[in-house]
């Protein structure tokens, strides 16, 4: 078991620090301390190894300052699934006016930055000193868990800068944000090869906190990253792993509190969806029978749509991925390899889906539709992307690969934050939109 005196003292380190780092971090990557040896001695054992792992967690998730928020936000501001209350709130206001307004010193693209290398950064400490660890069924776990938010951490940057670095440490160089989502991939693959041969033991499972299963996370990231690379044979592959009667969430409780809810929800102050189109153009907005629109977007007086889902409470959990994620996965690799037919019958098990169907209440409650071809069934496919999926974080990634009109978006990419390119002459040239 863990020793928990000391599993609290890590994560009292990790809460001070959070605050902290956004200001600190340069492209240095480097995240040691003076205490040297109190960290080798933290990474030399199960105890620390599973305290730093359950860090890793808490980097991606807790507050304002953590992946969840930072990722839904500014996918949500860009691509006008979301709208800016107030803005007196200067980084989120700046996502929501788009291209130039975006700067090199705004907050959530700075802390975006930052904690991804973080989070990669403390993950491949856990990743290479797990076999430190005697209890191989426990160290395939450590293995498999800081992998799950590694491969979390380069995904969310390929999807919001168009290179990312191909490494940790000074003066790193760089890689096509494509390159970003193969690497993602070589990590699971990296962990799912550790599972299989050493399966994770019941004792590491009982450290961590519930709600993420293991195995079927890193299939069903594999399946999101090689469909974000173009693979659709290894997506579709992975995609077929996925068990979709088992959830994988993020869970929150009265101590860390959902950040969604948190910031925004509850204040009202920061943002809240546009209308119950959610962002879709003329065409293919939602049909006004379609079950999802409330699920996720409430209805009140000031103002009128307001954020519903997994935003809704304080304690309410986040999936890591939706069972109708993994059914439009697999809908899409069937059309872009021009398979209409296993396609057609993908984007029909979602549109027929009900919320009682659903493992979170996620269901369309649609009749199924038919397609005229190749193009009319992919646009249909990103059309329920993004309603299935609204507020996940993944829109403009999905407005890039489906080559939806620039218009629809306010930025494609984000500008590289100054604590990369004042310290590291490699930074590319910011994208222009």
């Amino acid at each position: 078991m863990i020793n928990m005196k000391k599993y609290f003292k890590i994560n009292n380190i990790y809460s001070v620090l959070f605050a902290c780092i956004i200001m600190l971090v340069s492209c240095k990557k480097n995240y040691t301390n003076p205490g040297a040896a109190t960290e080798a001695a933290v990474l030399s054992n199960a105890n620390g190894l599973t305290g730093v792992a359950i860090g890793l967690q808490n980097w991606y998730t807790a507050g304002r300052g953590g992946l969840v928020y930072n990722t839904i936000t500014a996918s949500g501001l860009l691509t006008s699934e979301i709208y800016c209350v107030n803005a007196g709130n200067t980084d989120e206001a700046q996502l929501g006016t788009g291209g130039g307004a975006v700067q090199n010193t705004n907050g959530i693209v700075t802390g975006m930055w930052s904690v991804c290398n973080k989070i990669i950064y403390d993950a491949n400490n856990v990743i290479a000193n797990a076999g430190e660890v005697s209890d191989k069924g426990y160290a395939s776990g450590l293995i498999a868990y800081a992998s799950i938010f590694k491969a979390l951490a380069i995904g969310d940057m390929a999807m919001f800068w168009d290179h990312v670095p191909d490494s940790v440490g000074n003066n790193v160089n760089f890689m096509t944000n494509i390159n970003g989502f193969t690497d993602a991939i070589a990590t699971i693959d990296n962990a799912l090869n550790a599972i299989n041969a050493n399966p994770v033991s019941s004792t590491f499972t009982s450290n961590i906190p519930a709600g993420i299963n293991i195995t079927n996370t890193l299939y069903a990231l594999k399946a999101r990253y090689a469909l974000f690379a173009g693979n659709y044979t290894v997506a579709l592959a992975a995609a077929n792993n996925v068990n979709l009667s088992v959830p994988s969430v993020f869970n929150f409780s009265t101590v860390t509190l959902n950040p969604i809810f948190s910031n925004a929800t509850s204040t009202n102050n920061i943002f809240q969806p546009i209308d119950s189109s959610m962002g879709l153009p003329a065409g293919i907005q939602p049909n006004l029978s379609d079950k999802r629109v409330p699920f996720y977007i409430a209805i009140s007086s000031n103002p009128r749509f307001r954020i519903n889902g997994f935003g809704a409470a304080t304690t309410t959990p986040i999936p890591v991925y939706l069972p109708g994620e993994i059914m439009l996965i697999k809908a899409e690799c069937y059309a872009q390899t021009n398979d209409l037919v296993n396609g057609l019958a993908q984007l029909n098990n979602v549109l027929t889906k009900t919320p009682a169907a659903d493992l979170f209440g996620v269901g369309a409650g649609l009749p199924p539709t038919t397609v005229a071809s190749q193009s009319d069934l992919l646009t249909k496919i990103y059309q329920n992307r993004c309603i299935e999926l609204f507020m996940s974080g993944l829109k403009l990634e999905d407005e890039k690969r489906f080559n939806r009109a620039v218009t629809e978006r306010l930025r494609s990419y984000l500008p590289y934050p100054f604590v990369e390119r004042n310290a590291n002459p490699n930074t590319p040239t910011d994208p222009a939109f």
